[in-house]
């Protein structure tokens, strides 16, 4: 089971959320402000964060892109729990850095599948090379690098990049993207999926234009 820090300054939702995280079996240690959550993971690094956005005093966004320039945390894993639910700040929360995102109000059911899903995409892969021209995936060394240059992609990213690369010229469904990556059904949440595309596009730079849409279906890499 993982090692869990939880930043959210409503007492009563953390405890719901670490009550619900302890039960699962995970070690759970929760923080009501950005300021004490920064002394200890300077202390001891989580297996997983999970991250309020509004926060008293520092955005959520702010310390997710922070914990992706410290090479110590960069790669920890991090679900947002938000009450914002427009396009821009989804986008805004994965362009930072986070992995996943749950919405308030939301069941404990939800909570505990998300935390599992995503502590299962993080686990170590078999050794093993996916390459596409200048483009490899080292999944021993969990790496990602075009032409020798190391991209550096969220582990959602990552994860869906091995799952294109995997499937090589296939096109995907949407619907089975999201489930082989999330695990899970996101019945209405395809939006999720579009946004890390986008993201992942963008660091690939000119390898980006080889993930296609596919319209009214899904993607390819090609």
């Amino acid at each position: 089971m993982a090692f869990i820090y939880i930043v959210e300054d409503d007492e009563n939702i953390r405890e719901i959320e670490e009550f619900a995280l302890k039960n699962a079996g995970h070690r759970v240690e929760g923080f009501s402000c950005a300021k004490d959550f920064y002394k200890k993971i300077a202390k001891e690094l989580p297996g997983l964060c999970l991250i309020d956005i509004m926060l008293p005093d520092e955005n959520g966004n702010e310390i997710v892109r922070k914990l992706r320039k410290n090479p110590e945390t960069k790669h920890i894993p991090v679900i947002m729990v938000t009450a914002k639910t427009t396009d821009l700040d989804l986008v805004k929360s994965i362009e930072n850095g986070a992995d996943d995102y749950i919405k308030k109000p939301f069941s404990v059911m939800e909570l505990i599948s998300r935390v599992k899903a995503l502590l299962r995409r993080v686990e170590p892969k078999e050794e093993t090379e996916l390459i596409l021209d200048d483009l490899i995936i080292n999944n021993e060394k969990h790496e990602v690098s075009i032409k020798g240059e190391v991209i550096d992609l969220t582990f959602k990213e990552y994860e869906l990049l091995t799952y294109f690369m995997v499937n090589k010229g296939i096109v995907l469904k949407r619907e089975n993207i999201l489930n082989h990556v999330w695990n899970m059904d996101y019945e209405g949440e395809s939006r999720t999926l579009d946004m890390h595309v986008k993201t992942l596009r963008q660091k690939l730079k000119e390898y980006g234009n080889r993930i296609r849409t596919v319209r009214n279906v899904g993607y390819v890499i090609e």
